[in-house]
């Protein structure tokens, strides 16, 4: 759990403050990466690896577009993201309860 975000593996499910959404495969796979790495930066490569597995690892624009939707989905204010953030030229974090 990252703040109000709830992953339950087992079930294939996500909340945000309690109410269910609903993610792609790839979006809930995205998630799980960041959330096991929560305060950590993850950079595009790893990502696009973990997610897409190898030989994705420069296509950026992929990570972006998925980035975009989940933010759309999770984050209150979308364009002021609060939890998915993005680290400028390296990746994504996941913003965990104790980072700022």
């Amino acid at each position: 759990a990252a703040g109000p975000i709830r992953q339950d593996l087992g079930r294939h499910e996500v909340t945000v403050d309690g109410r269910a959404v609903h993610l792609t495969p790839i979006e809930f796979k995205l998630l799980g990466e960041l959330m096991r790495h929560a305060g950590k930066v993850l950079t595009h490569r790893h990502l696009l690896h973990q997610v897409w597995g190898p030989g994705a690892e420069h296509e950026t624009h992929y990570l972006r577009v998925h980035m975009a939707a989940l933010r759309r989905k999770i984050e209150a204010e979308p364009g002021r993201a609060r939890w998915l953030l993005t680290e400028p030229g390296v990746g994504y974090r996941l913003r965990d309860d104790a980072s700022p």
